[in-house]
C-alpha cells in the first residue's frame, strides 16, 4: 500500500494525495486481487455460455445473489472431461483476475466439474428431454437387426475384456467377420472417438476395399456414472441417430443406462448379450434346418401318395379305350353307305338344271342384242363429233380474247422502268458501301497512329532500347548477369549479345549471324 502514500508527484492544488493514471490504478488493483486469490474453487450454477470462433469459452457462474464472469481458454477447454452447459451446477477451479478494459473481475478457469452426482443426473435428464423432443428416441426410427450379418463392426477398447467376451461369444454361436474400431471408452477423448468411429463405419462404401459392416456394436464394461459419461454426450447420440447401419448398444451392466441406449436400435444389458443378439446359434439353426428338411420330405411323400391314390380312383371311372371308338366308327360306316346315292342324286339335279338353262338360249336373240348395241354405238359416235367441235371452238375463242389483252409494248415499258430503278438502287448501294469502307479505313488508320504513339517502338525512335534476357524483359543488372543470352532491340532491329568468352563469340560469329548482328 506504499504506492498510494507516495508523494513524489507533489501537491498541485493544496492536496497531498498522489495522482495516478487509469492504467496504473487498474494494474495495482489487478496485482492485489491476483495476489490475494491466486487459486480458488467456486461452486455455482452455469449461466450464460458463449463459444466464439476463437475456441475460448465465456460463461457466468451464479448463485441466488451474485454472478461472476468466467473464462476458459481454448487449450484448457479441449482437455475438459465435461463441457459446461447452461443450468449445470459445477465446481470451477482457477484464479481470480481483473480485466481493466471493462473494469471487471473474472475467474480464469483451469478445471470445471459437475458438483456431485445430482448435477450429472440433472444434466443427463436435460439432454434426454431435448433429444426426445427432437424425435431421436422414437420407435419409428429403430431399424430391424439383420438376422445373420456377414460383417460386424465393434466400437470398443481393444485392450479390455469386453472385446474378448464378444469375440468368444460370436465364435461359440456363429463365427462372423469382425471389424474392430479401437476407441477410448473413458475420459475426455471417449465421446469424440466413439462418434468418429460410428461415422467412419457408416461412411464406408459397400463393396469397397474395406468391407462395410452390416451391424454395429458399441460396447463397454461397467463403471460409475463418471466413467460412462462419454456415452451420455450429445455428439455420440447424434452420431448414432445419423447412421444408417443398425446398432446395438452394450454400455455398462444391466442397471446402467446411457443416452446411447435410447438412440440405438437395440439395447443389450451386457456386451456378451450384444453378441447373442447379433447372431443366432449355429447348432440350433442346423437342428432347425434338419427338422424342416425331414418335415419337407414327409410332406412330399404324403403328397405324392395322395395324388397317386386319386389318380387310381379317377382311372377306375374312365371307360376302356376300345369302347371310346365304337360310336365314331359306327357313324363313319353309315356316312359311307349314304355317300354314293347322295353323289348320284346331286349330279342328276345339276344335269336337269343345265338342260333348263340351255333351252332358253337362242341365236336370234343374241343377234338382236348385238344389233341393238351396235345401233346405240353409232348414235353416240354421231353426237361425239359436233360436241368435240364445239369444245374446240369455245377454247379457241377464250385463247383469242386473252391474246388480244396481251400488249408487248406495255410489258417492254414496265421492264425498262424496273431496269432503271434497279440500276439506281445498285448505284446507291455501291456508294454506301464505298462510304462505309472509307470510314472503316479512316478508323483503322487512326487506331494504327494511336498504337504507334502508345507503343514502345516510338520510344525506341528517340534513342532508347529494350533488353531481354532468355526471352524475358530485363530491368536490372542482377537479372542481366544471370541471363545466358541478352537480346537488345533498337528502333531499326534486334541484336543478340552472348555471355560466352570473347574468343568463342568471335569464332562463332560467321556461323550464327544472330550473334552481334542486326536482325
Amino acid at each position: 500500500m506504499d504506492m498510494f502514500d507516495d508523494g513524489a508527484n507533489g501537491p498541485t492544488d493544496g492536496n497531498n494525495s498522489p495522482e495516478f493514471s487509469v492504467t496504473e490504478l487498474s494494474g495495482a488493483i489487478k496485482r492485489i486481487i491476483e495476489g490475494e486469490f491466486s487459486h480458488v474453487r467456486i461452486k455455482g450454477e452455469v449461466g450464460r455460455v458463449s463459444r466464439p470462433r476463437s475456441g475460448h469459452i465465456y460463461l457466468d457462474l451464479k448463485d441466488d445473489k451474485s454472478v461472476i464472469n468466467g473464462v476458459i481458454w481454448k487449450g484448457v477447454s479441449a482437455r475438459l472431461e465435461t463441457q459446461p452447459e447452461e443450468g449445470m451446477e459445477v465446481v470451477a477451479t482457477g484464479r481470480i483476475t481483473t480485466f481493466g478494459g471493462q473494469s471487471k473481475y473474472q475467474i480464469i478457469i483451469e478445471d470445471i466439474k459437475p458438483a456431485g452426482m445430482g448435477a450429472l443426473m440433472a444434466l443427463l435428464e436435460k439432454r434426454k428431454k431435448m433429444l426426445a423432443a427432437e424425435g431421436l428416441f422414437d420407435a419409428s426410427r429403430k431399424r430391424p437387426l439383420p438376422y445373420l450379418p456377414e460383417i460386424i463392426g465393434v466400437v470398443t477398447s481393444p485392450s479390455g475384456a469386453v472385446i474378448r467376451d464378444i469375440l468368444h461369444r460370436l465364435r461359440d454361436r456363429f463365427p462372423r467377420k469382425v471389424l474392430i474400431w479401437p476407441v477410448a471408452v473413458q475420459g475426455a477423448k471417449s465421446a469424440p472417438e466413439v462418434a468418429r468411429a460410428i461415422e467412419g463405419f457408416n461412411a464406408l462404401t459397400p463393396g469397397g476395399s474395406m468391407p462395410r459392416p452390416d451391424l454395429l456394436i458399441v460396447a463397454r464394461g461397467g463403471g460409475s456414472v463418471e466413467d460412462l459419461w462419454g456415452f451420455n454426450e450429445e455428439i455420440v447420440a447424434r452420431a448414432v441417430a445419423a447412421g444408417t447401419i443398425p446398432l446395438i448398444s452394450a454400455v455398462g451392466h444391466e442397471t446402467d443406462t446411457t443416452l446411447i441406449d435410447f438412440v440405438s436400435d437395440k439395447r443389450a444389458p451386457t456386451p456378451t448379450a450384444a453378441a447373442e443378439l447379433a447372431v443366432p446359434v449355429r447348432h440350433e439353426l442346423l437342428a432347425w434346418l434338419e427338422g424342416q428338411s425331414a418335415r419337407m420330405g414327409q410332406l412330399l411323400s404324403n403328397g405324392l401318395t395322395a395324388r397317386a391314390q386319386r389318380l387310381r380312383d379317377m382311372s377306375r371311372a374312365l371307360p376302356r379305350a376300345e369302347t371310346l371308338l365304337d360310336g365314331p366308327r359306327q357313324r363313319l360306316d353309315r356316312a359311307g353307305e349314304q355317300l354314293g346315292p347322295a353323289l348320284i342324286a346331286g349330279v342328276q339335279r345339276r344335269r336337269v338344271r343345265l338342260a333348263d338353262v340351255s333351252g332358253s338360249l337362242r341365236p336370234a336373240t343374241l343377234r338382236q342384242r348385238v344389233a341393238n348395241d351396235h345401233r346405240r354405238l353409232e348414235e353416240r359416235a354421231g353426237r361425239l363429233g359436233p360436241a368435240l367441235g364445239r369444245g374446240v371452238a369455245e377454247k379457241r375463242d377464250r385463247f383469242e380474247s386473252r391474246a388480244k389483252a396481251f400488249r408487248p409494248a406495255a410489258l417492254a415499258r414496265e421492264h425498262t422502268a424496273k431496269a432503271e430503278a434497279f440500276g439506281k438502287l445498285v448505284l446507291r448501294l455501291s456508294e454506301a458501301g464505298m462510304r462505309q469502307t472509307q470510314g472503316w479505313r479512316q478508323k483503322l488508320t487512326a487506331l494504327e497512329r494511336l498504337r504507334n504513339t502508345l507503343g514502345y517502338e516510338a520510344t525506341l525512335e528517340r534513342g532508347y532500347a529494350v533488353v531481354r534476357g532468355d526471352g524475358a524483359v530485363v530491368t536490372d543488372t542482377r537479372t542481366a548477369q544471370k541471363a545466358a543470352v541478352l537480346e537488345i532491340q533498337f528502333a531499326d532491329g534486334r541484336m543478340l549479345v552472348g555471355s560466352k568468352p570473347a574468343a568463342n563469340r568471335k569464332k562463332a560469329a560467321p556461323e550464327t549471324p544472330e550473334q552481334g548482328s542486326l536482325l
